[in-house]
């Protein structure tokens, strides 16, 4: 007779079941409906397949659909195997490499026989997969030694798969899954079957080139992307995000509305062009403003440093491959390089602010009277960032970081980090982002500190959020295991834009590390030196990437106060050209950014023209205009409705909606 052990139920309950039921089993005996709906097992947190037999007494969730992370996850997954057998059948000898999920879909890379894939060869892939989805076959996991997969791969000339399954532990348990007579190696979980998959809601969006395993020494594969869901709905709304976010790409609308532009001989580093560069200077200016009222007083600081500076901070041995490095030597010619002794010869960039805003911290006897010190500098900042990963002013290699450091004693953080959370609730929503999640990163594996520290600087940042009252589903409260910065937990602020999608911007961190590596401190009331707590914070993040993020949110339409052009004078008849300058000065006095257009052009060519450019504002003046001092305006937007009206009070309603959003009464 089986053993029996105890399953408990999210709901509480508990059931007992015979060693070895699997959880499909068990969903079967709670009812026929959720038999059906379930796509895989949690089982003591571990997700799992349904066929998996549970041996021991375990907390058992079942997912299914409404569970849509994992069950995101699991699909995803899935529609990589398939696609990979799909391949496989139609292209033979290809040779498979590894297939994960991501974000929004999956892909899989490929060693083609023949030649490399195209984006003419994915319809045929496509509904390869789609019959292999509808033959319904079971996806069966089977637990091979390390020996068995190595002679199964070589035997089929699977070298790519040999390889790795030879660099795996010989005593791990090694699965593999398997649908029919193809199969692949794969940790899992997957579902009980394809058929469990939606033929119509995947797609297959592109391919690239992939080098094996990152490495550019290494062979280059073809690696096909696609997306998938859990139905045809939610892909029919993820293609219209999409497309939409198409029509919003920053860098589209930078060429259009001549903001910025990239080239060859700067990667990563932006050429501002005077539009793009207004509207960072009236963010700068705002966020100066937000931050004088918030009582910070702003430094300046030097963009290279000695490396011994950056390897007492921890930054050189942990960061370096990141920093871009200057020999203090500069090399011959004649010679193979630089001749450096060792690091101390060397000089880098700020790949970040901190360890310079401690050394101004340390300048002078700091009381605990003096505390705390809120330290504030727009810095910019270099990072070695890898070439393939740079994409337009969203990852770049020069930035500037809206970056500032609260030195605080232990009894004042949980109100610092308060107080920081309202400020940038108040910029977010002056900015035009009614929405974020709020996620606190916890203590990754390889950390300095302690684990009392951790303890402490992850607890005071919970009662900080819950001080607030945003530690709620309303603003996406969740906890980041192991996703905490080396020196420090953080709270990541997430903002979602007028299309949907989630931008993780803000951040502010308790470091208890840094004070201690470069000697900060200050005089307590006990007479005795103390350690300070250092809060490094941003709300930005980066200005070219909050940029980016603003040009994509508002499709190009700034808000007024935003937009380098606020509104173009352009005539109808050149009999109109005095009036237009006298439009252009009265708008010029009252502080509206504005251009005149006295081209020989038709009127509905100046329409389209200045739509593109994203000119809130058209004020179209003709012979009639001019005798009745009046302006016909236009605001931007295909169902706007024009207005004839009287000069002064256009500029009175230009003037009121200019005003930044803070210094509005």
């Amino acid at each position: 007779m089986s053993e029996m052990i105890r399953i408990t139920l999210p709901d509480g309950s508990a059931r007992e079941v015979a060693s070895g039921t699997t959880a499909a089993e068990i969903a079967a005996a709670i009812g026929p409906g959720l038999a059906k709906a379930a796509l895989a097992a949690r089982v003591d947190g571990e997700v799992r397949d349904l066929a998996r037999p549970i041996e021991r007494d375990a907390e058992l969730a079942l997912i299914t659909a409404r569970d849509e992370a994992d069950a995101l996850e699991l699909v995803r997954h899935d529609y990589a195997h398939v696609l990979a057998e799909a391949v496989q059948n139609l292209f033979p000898g290809t040779q498979i490499t590894f297939g994960p999920a991501t974000d929004d879909g999956f892909y899989y890379d490929f060693a083609p026989k023949d030649r490399p894939f195209t984006e003419e060869d994915l319809p045929a892939i496509e509904e390869e997969m789609r019959r292999i989805i509808a033959k319904d076959e079971a996806l069966v996991r089977e637990v091979w030694t390390r020996d068995q997969l190595i002679a199964h791969f070589r035997a089929h000339g699977e070298t790519f798969k040999a390889e790795w399954a030879g660099e795996l532990p010989g005593d791990e348990e090694l699965t593999v899954y398997r649908s029919g007579d193809w199969l692949d190696m794969c940790r899992g979980p997957h579902l009980a079957s394809t058929g469990k998959l939606d033929p119509q809601a995947f797609k297959l969006t592109r391919v690239s080139g992939a080098y094996w395993r990152g490495d550019q020494k290494n062979a280059m594969l073809s690696r096909i992307y696609g997306t998938g869901w859990l139905n045809k709905k939610q892909l029919a709304e993820h293609l219209t995000r999409l497309e939409e976010a198409a029509k919003r790409d920053h860098r589209k609308l930078g060429q259009e509305m001549d903001l910025f532009h990239l080239q060859q001989e700067a990667h990563g580093s932006i050429f501002w062009h005077p539009k793009g560069y207004l509207i960072w200077r009236q963010l700068e200016a705002y966020m100066r403003r937000r931050l004088d009222a918030g009582g910070y007083e702003e430094v300046k600081t030097p963009q290279i440093m000695d490396a011994r500076q950056w390897e007492q901070s921890g930054h050189w041995g942990k960061y370096r491959e990141n920093m871009f490095v200057i020999p203090d030597e500069v090399p011959n010619t004649e010679d193979d390089g630089p001749v450096v002794s060792n690091d101390a010869d060397w000089m880098a960039l700020k790949p970040m602010n901190c360890p310079a805003h401690v050394l101004i911290f340390r300048q002078g006897i700091k009381s605990y009277r003096d505390l705390p010190l809120r330290m504030a500098e727009f810095g910019c900042c270099h990072r070695n960032e890898p070439h393939g990963a740079l994409h337009g002013l969203m990852r770049v290699r020069q930035f500037t970081q809206d970056d500032a450091h609260i030195f605080c004693r232990q009894d004042q953080l949980v109100e610092e980090v308060a107080l920081f959370c309202d400020l940038l609730d108040r910029v977010y929503k002056d900015l035009g982002f009614d929405k974020y999640a709020i996620k606190l990163a916890l203590r990754p594996e390889k950390r300095f500190g302690t684990d009392e520290m951790w303890d402490w600087s992850e607890q005071s940042l919970r009662d900080a959020v819950a001080a607030t009252g945003r530690n709620t589903a309303e603003f996406g409260w969740e906890e980041l295991p192991g996703e905490g910065a080396f020196y420090a937990p953080k709270l990541e602020f997430h903002l979602t834009d007028a299309i949907g999608r989630t931008w993780q911007v803000g951040t502010i961190q308790t470091d208890t590390v840094l004070p201690e590596r470069l000697d900060a401190s200050y005089v307590g009331a006990d007479g005795e030196r103390h350690r300070p707590i250092m809060l490094h914070r941003a709300i930005l993040g980066s200005f070219e990437r909050f940029i980016g993020i603003l040009i994509e949110h508002y499709a190009g339409k700034f808000p007024l106060w935003l937009a380098p052009v606020q509104a173009v004078v352009a005539t109808i008849v050149s009999d109109a050209d005095g009036y237009a300058q006298d439009v252009i000065t009265a708008l010029a006095k009252a502080g509206i950014r504005a251009e005149v257009d006295l081209r020989n052009e038709k009127i509905n060519y100046k329409v389209r023209e200045h739509s593109l450019a994203k000119v809130p504002y058209l004020l179209v003046v003709g012979k009639r205009e001019a005798e009745e001092r009046t302006v016909a305006l236009r605001p931007l937007g295909a169902d706007a409705r024009q207005e004839v009206l009287p000069l002064d009070e256009v500029i009175a309603r230009l003037t009121g909606e200019a005003v930044p959003p803070d210094l509005r009464s």
